[in-house]
């Protein structure tokens, strides 16, 4: 553990909990828990007011405590590869979170928490149970990359078409039957990833987006 400075990293300590002393931590502003084996996660965690990166990868946690969104400072919050099947709604706080990593859960709907995270750029959700996307994804108005990879998706909303600064779509290995017309409106997209999809005879606009630069 780092013990001075902001930084504390128990990456693949073989926890079987978190340290008390960790909580102790209010100046901490990057806590790595990745990697143990945690089941759970204290609801002291939101004591740490200062804090701007939580990794709690490669886990077990079937929950993640409230607490978590009391930590309005949060820019990165790394959930992957644990048994989650739901967020607490608290985690909607965090509207100025800025990275978001859900991939290998057991998520069958994008959590509604995530709805309320109008500051997010990167959101990860790949290796889940996804067979639809909410309507109000097309309100994360910041989002830059949305990776969906390895879920069920047959199709995706329309709303899409008013993430105006998405760069980059990532809906490799879904069971894709149709995509939205408001896809080719998108100005600044740069990637529309389909390896692994079947092909349901792709969309005219398809030769549009590569003709202004997109790699389909």
């Amino acid at each position: 553990m780092t013990r001075n400075g902001p930084d504390v990293d128990l990456w693949r300590h073989h926890l079987a909990h978190v340290p008390d002393s960790v909580w102790e931590r209010l100046d901490v502003e990057t806590l790595v828990l990745a990697d143990n084996d945690l089941v759970e996660v204290s609801e002291r965690i939101s004591r740490l007011q200062r804090l701007r990166m939580l990794d709690l990868g490669h886990n077990r946690l079937t929950a993640i405590p409230d607490g978590v969104g009391e930590l309005r400072s949060l820019d990165f919050l790394y959930l992957h590869d644990n048994q989650l099947g739901a967020l607490p709604t608290s985690l909607s706080n965090l509207a100025r979170l800025r990275y978001l990593n859900l991939g290998d859960n057991l998520f069958e709907t994008l959590p509604e928490a995530v709805s309320g995270m109008f500051g997010l750029v990167e959101l990860h959700a790949d290796h889940n149970q996804l067979t639809s996307l909410p309507d109000w994804i097309g309100e994360l108005r910041a989002l830059r990359e949305l990776h969906l990879r390895g879920n069920r998706l047959a199709t995706v909303p329309e709303s899409l078409g008013r993430l105006r600064t998405l760069r980059q779509l990532d809906l490799r290995a879904n069971p894709l039957g149709h995509l939205p017309d408001s896809i080719a409106s998108l100005p600044r997209l740069d990637k529309l990833d389909l390896r692994w999809v079947p092909k349901f005879g792709w969309p005219e606009w398809f030769t549009e987006l590569e003709a202004r630069g997109c790699l389909v």
